[in-house]
Protein backbone atom coordinates (compact mmCIF):
# COMPACT_ATOMS: atom_id res chain seq x y z
CA UNK A 1 0.00 0.00 0.00
CA UNK A 2 1.45 3.17 -0.88
CA UNK A 3 0.31 4.65 2.46
CA UNK A 4 0.25 2.41 6.13
CA UNK A 5 -3.99 1.59 6.70
CA UNK A 6 -5.24 2.91 10.08
CA UNK A 7 -7.10 -0.40 9.96
CA UNK A 8 -6.20 -3.75 8.87
CA UNK A 9 -9.65 -6.38 8.46
CA UNK A 10 -9.14 -10.13 8.65
CA UNK A 11 -10.98 -13.36 7.10
CA UNK A 12 -10.76 -15.82 10.30
CA UNK A 13 -10.75 -19.50 8.53
CA UNK A 14 -7.73 -19.89 6.08
CA UNK A 15 -6.64 -16.32 6.65
CA UNK A 16 -6.02 -16.16 10.22
CA UNK A 17 -5.98 -19.39 11.10
CA UNK A 18 -6.74 -23.17 9.47
CA UNK A 19 -10.19 -23.86 9.56
CA UNK A 20 -12.40 -23.94 13.33
CA UNK A 21 -9.23 -24.04 14.50
CA UNK A 22 -6.96 -22.10 17.34
CA UNK A 23 -4.62 -18.88 16.07
CA UNK A 24 -0.85 -20.19 15.68
CA UNK A 25 1.11 -18.76 19.08
CA UNK A 26 2.87 -16.91 15.91
CA UNK A 27 -0.16 -15.44 14.68
CA UNK A 28 -1.46 -14.37 18.11
CA UNK A 29 2.01 -12.56 18.53
CA UNK A 30 1.52 -10.57 15.29
CA UNK A 31 -1.54 -9.84 16.33
CA UNK A 32 -0.51 -8.17 19.50
CA UNK A 33 2.31 -6.34 17.71
CA UNK A 34 -0.11 -5.25 15.26
CA UNK A 35 -2.75 -3.89 17.89
CA UNK A 36 -0.23 -1.60 19.12
CA UNK A 37 0.07 0.67 15.79
CA UNK A 38 -3.13 -0.22 14.19
CA UNK A 39 -6.67 -0.73 14.81
CA UNK A 40 -7.45 -4.68 14.25
CA UNK A 41 -10.77 -6.45 13.09
CA UNK A 42 -11.70 -9.64 12.25
CA UNK A 43 -15.04 -10.18 10.02
CA UNK A 44 -15.66 -13.86 9.01
CA UNK A 45 -18.91 -16.25 8.99
CA UNK A 46 -18.53 -17.41 12.14
CA UNK A 47 -20.52 -17.09 15.05
CA UNK A 48 -19.09 -15.04 18.53
CA UNK A 49 -18.15 -18.36 20.22
CA UNK A 50 -16.27 -19.30 17.46
CA UNK A 51 -14.19 -15.87 17.84
CA UNK A 52 -13.90 -16.62 21.22
CA UNK A 53 -12.50 -20.39 20.89
CA UNK A 54 -10.25 -18.98 18.09
CA UNK A 55 -8.76 -15.65 19.10
CA UNK A 56 -10.08 -14.74 22.34
CA UNK A 57 -9.01 -17.47 24.39
CA UNK A 58 -5.68 -17.32 22.99
CA UNK A 59 -4.50 -14.41 23.76
CA UNK A 60 -1.93 -12.72 26.06
CA UNK A 61 -2.67 -10.43 29.11
CA UNK A 62 -2.42 -7.71 26.93
CA UNK A 63 -3.69 -3.75 27.86
CA UNK A 64 -7.24 -2.39 27.78
CA UNK A 65 -6.34 0.43 25.11
CA UNK A 66 -5.41 -2.40 23.03
CA UNK A 67 -8.27 -4.74 23.62
CA UNK A 68 -9.89 -1.36 22.38
CA UNK A 69 -8.53 -1.72 19.06
CA UNK A 70 -9.58 -5.14 18.34
CA UNK A 71 -13.00 -5.07 16.82
CA UNK A 72 -14.94 -8.20 16.04
CA UNK A 73 -17.50 -8.77 13.52
CA UNK A 74 -19.19 -12.30 13.49
CA UNK A 75 -21.37 -13.54 11.02
CA UNK A 76 -20.27 -11.74 7.70
CA UNK A 77 -20.52 -8.74 9.79
CA UNK A 78 -24.13 -9.13 11.01
CA UNK A 79 -22.75 -8.56 14.15
CA UNK A 80 -20.26 -6.72 15.86
CA UNK A 81 -18.62 -6.93 19.42
CA UNK A 82 -16.25 -4.61 21.13
CA UNK A 83 -14.47 -4.46 24.66
CA UNK A 84 -15.51 -2.76 27.67
CA UNK A 85 -14.99 -2.80 31.55
CA UNK A 86 -17.42 -5.22 31.19
CA UNK A 87 -16.24 -7.95 28.96
CA UNK A 88 -17.12 -8.19 24.82
CA UNK A 89 -20.17 -5.91 24.55
CA UNK A 90 -22.43 -6.32 21.29
CA UNK A 91 -22.61 -3.05 19.78
CA UNK A 92 -25.75 -3.92 16.86
CA UNK A 93 -27.22 -7.39 15.32
CA UNK A 94 -28.94 -7.62 12.24
CA UNK A 95 -31.05 -10.94 13.17
CA UNK A 96 -33.17 -12.44 11.52
CA UNK A 97 -37.25 -12.29 11.88
CA UNK A 98 -38.45 -15.67 13.02
CA UNK A 99 -40.25 -16.26 9.40
CA UNK A 100 -37.01 -15.76 7.85
CA UNK A 101 -35.34 -18.02 9.46
CA UNK A 102 -37.89 -20.96 9.20
CA UNK A 103 -37.69 -20.02 5.53
CA UNK A 104 -34.08 -20.21 5.30
CA UNK A 105 -34.04 -23.56 7.65
CA UNK A 106 -36.67 -25.17 5.14
CA UNK A 107 -35.08 -24.18 1.46
CA UNK A 108 -31.61 -25.30 2.24
CA UNK A 109 -32.20 -28.17 3.66
CA UNK A 110 -34.63 -29.34 1.30
CA UNK A 111 -32.74 -28.28 -1.71
CA UNK A 112 -29.57 -29.91 -0.27
CA UNK A 113 -31.46 -33.03 -0.30
CA UNK A 114 -32.63 -32.78 -3.85
CA UNK A 115 -29.07 -31.81 -4.69
CA UNK A 116 -27.81 -35.00 -2.62
CA UNK A 117 -25.82 -32.78 -0.65
CA UNK A 118 -27.89 -33.98 2.55
CA UNK A 119 -24.45 -35.72 4.61
CA UNK A 120 -25.88 -38.68 7.07
CA UNK A 121 -22.03 -38.88 8.83
CA UNK A 122 -21.18 -35.23 10.10
CA UNK A 123 -19.20 -33.91 12.61
CA UNK A 124 -21.83 -31.64 14.39
CA UNK A 125 -25.15 -29.90 13.36
CA UNK A 126 -25.19 -29.49 9.60
CA UNK A 127 -27.90 -26.17 10.12
CA UNK A 128 -26.99 -23.63 12.34
CA UNK A 129 -29.28 -20.70 13.66
CA UNK A 130 -27.00 -18.25 14.56
CA UNK A 131 -29.34 -15.42 15.00
CA UNK A 132 -28.46 -12.38 12.32
CA UNK A 133 -27.41 -15.79 10.30
CA UNK A 134 -28.58 -19.03 9.17
CA UNK A 135 -25.25 -21.43 8.29
CA UNK A 136 -25.26 -24.75 6.45
CA UNK A 137 -22.40 -26.65 6.70
CA UNK A 138 -21.85 -30.00 4.55
CA UNK A 139 -20.10 -31.77 6.83
CA UNK A 140 -21.01 -30.04 10.30
CA UNK A 141 -19.15 -27.70 11.81
CA UNK A 142 -16.64 -29.50 13.76
CA UNK A 143 -15.34 -31.13 10.15
CA UNK A 144 -11.50 -31.99 9.69
CA UNK A 145 -10.14 -29.33 7.36
CA UNK A 146 -8.84 -32.72 5.16
CA UNK A 147 -12.85 -33.57 5.09
CA UNK A 148 -13.62 -30.60 3.98
CA UNK A 149 -11.58 -30.10 1.12
CA UNK A 150 -12.21 -33.46 -0.08
CA UNK A 151 -16.08 -33.03 -0.08
CA UNK A 152 -15.84 -30.29 -3.10
CA UNK A 153 -12.74 -29.40 -3.81
CA UNK A 154 -13.44 -27.45 -6.71
CA UNK A 155 -16.04 -24.98 -4.80
CA UNK A 156 -19.36 -26.85 -7.62
CA UNK A 157 -21.59 -28.37 -5.18
CA UNK A 158 -21.60 -24.90 -2.64
CA UNK A 159 -21.54 -22.68 -5.58
CA UNK A 160 -24.95 -24.74 -6.85
CA UNK A 161 -26.73 -24.81 -3.37
CA UNK A 162 -26.14 -21.03 -3.20
CA UNK A 163 -27.64 -20.76 -6.16
CA UNK A 164 -30.58 -22.29 -5.71
CA UNK A 165 -31.50 -21.10 -2.76
CA UNK A 166 -31.17 -17.98 -3.75
CA UNK A 167 -33.81 -18.53 -6.26
CA UNK A 168 -36.23 -19.81 -3.60
CA UNK A 169 -35.43 -16.65 -0.92
CA UNK A 170 -35.13 -14.05 -3.04
CA UNK A 171 -35.98 -11.43 -0.09
CA UNK A 172 -32.64 -12.73 1.97
CA UNK A 173 -28.84 -12.78 0.54
CA UNK A 174 -27.64 -16.21 0.16
CA UNK A 175 -24.11 -15.91 0.03
CA UNK A 176 -20.61 -19.36 -0.38
CA UNK A 177 -19.71 -19.22 2.85
CA UNK A 178 -16.66 -21.16 4.48
CA UNK A 179 -14.98 -24.19 2.34
CA UNK A 180 -17.98 -26.53 2.57
CA UNK A 181 -20.52 -23.62 3.94
CA UNK A 182 -23.59 -21.46 2.51
CA UNK A 183 -24.45 -18.59 4.87
CA UNK A 184 -28.32 -16.49 4.63
CA UNK A 185 -28.44 -13.19 6.25
CA UNK A 186 -31.08 -10.36 5.49
CA UNK A 187 -30.70 -8.69 1.60
CA UNK A 188 -27.90 -6.30 1.29
CA UNK A 189 -26.40 -7.54 4.64
CA UNK A 190 -22.33 -8.85 3.70
CA UNK A 191 -18.73 -8.51 4.49
CA UNK A 192 -19.09 -5.01 2.30
CA UNK A 193 -21.88 -4.10 4.51
CA UNK A 194 -19.95 -4.54 8.08
CA UNK A 195 -17.20 -3.00 6.68
CA UNK A 196 -19.32 0.21 5.94
CA UNK A 197 -20.75 -0.34 9.47
CA UNK A 198 -17.21 -0.24 10.44
CA UNK A 199 -16.36 2.71 8.91
CA UNK A 200 -19.41 4.73 10.19
CA UNK A 201 -18.76 3.47 13.77
CA UNK A 202 -14.75 4.10 13.86
CA UNK A 203 -15.20 7.47 11.60
CA UNK A 204 -12.02 5.70 9.84
CA UNK A 205 -12.45 5.74 6.15
CA UNK A 206 -12.99 3.12 3.80
CA UNK A 207 -9.80 4.07 1.92
CA UNK A 208 -7.99 3.69 5.04
CA UNK A 209 -8.27 0.05 5.39
CA UNK A 210 -6.33 -2.69 4.45
CA UNK A 211 -8.45 -5.83 3.63
CA UNK A 212 -6.67 -10.09 3.88
CA UNK A 213 -8.78 -12.43 3.02
CA UNK A 214 -8.35 -15.67 1.08
CA UNK A 215 -11.80 -16.07 -0.94
CA UNK A 216 -11.53 -12.63 -2.77
CA UNK A 217 -12.57 -14.34 -5.81
CA UNK A 218 -15.75 -13.80 -7.37
CA UNK A 219 -17.73 -16.88 -5.45
CA UNK A 220 -15.90 -15.72 -2.04
CA UNK A 221 -17.33 -14.29 0.61
CA UNK A 222 -14.62 -11.75 0.84
CA UNK A 223 -15.77 -10.32 -2.48
CA UNK A 224 -17.92 -7.99 -1.95
CA UNK A 225 -15.11 -5.90 0.32
CA UNK A 226 -13.17 -6.04 -2.55
CA UNK A 227 -15.96 -4.90 -4.99
CA UNK A 228 -16.58 -2.10 -2.47
CA UNK A 229 -13.13 -0.39 -3.21
CA UNK A 230 -11.36 -1.37 0.02
CA UNK A 231 -7.50 -2.09 -0.17
CA UNK A 232 -7.54 -6.04 -0.58
CA UNK A 233 -4.65 -8.42 -0.05
CA UNK A 234 -5.19 -12.21 -1.38
CA UNK A 235 -3.62 -14.68 0.73
CA UNK A 236 -3.87 -18.70 0.31
CA UNK A 237 -4.02 -19.24 4.22
CA UNK A 238 -2.30 -17.94 7.26
CA UNK A 239 1.25 -18.31 6.69
CA UNK A 240 1.22 -16.03 3.89
CA UNK A 241 -0.70 -13.33 6.20
CA UNK A 242 1.72 -14.01 8.56
CA UNK A 243 4.06 -12.97 6.21
CA UNK A 244 2.45 -10.04 5.15
CA UNK A 245 2.12 -8.88 9.09
CA UNK A 246 6.19 -9.60 9.54
CA UNK A 247 6.73 -7.26 6.88
CA UNK A 248 3.48 -4.46 7.21
CA UNK A 249 4.13 -3.87 11.26
CA UNK A 250 7.96 -2.59 10.90
CA UNK A 251 6.44 0.09 8.31
CA UNK A 252 4.69 1.79 11.21
CA UNK A 253 7.71 2.20 13.57
CA UNK A 254 9.69 3.30 10.70
CA UNK A 255 7.15 6.23 9.89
Amino acid sequence: MPTLPRLVAFDLDDTLAPSKSALDPTMIDLLVRLLSVSEVCVISGGQFGQFQAQIIDNLPEISAEKLARLHLMPTCGTQYYRSDAQGWTQVYAENLSDDQKARALQAVEQTARDLGYWESNTWGPILEDRGSQITFSALGQAAPVASKIAWDPTGEKKNALREAVQALLPDLEVRSGGSTSVDITRQGIDKAYGMKRLADLTGIGLDDMLFVGDRLDENGNDYPVKVLGVECMAVEGWPDTAALLEDLIPRYVAV
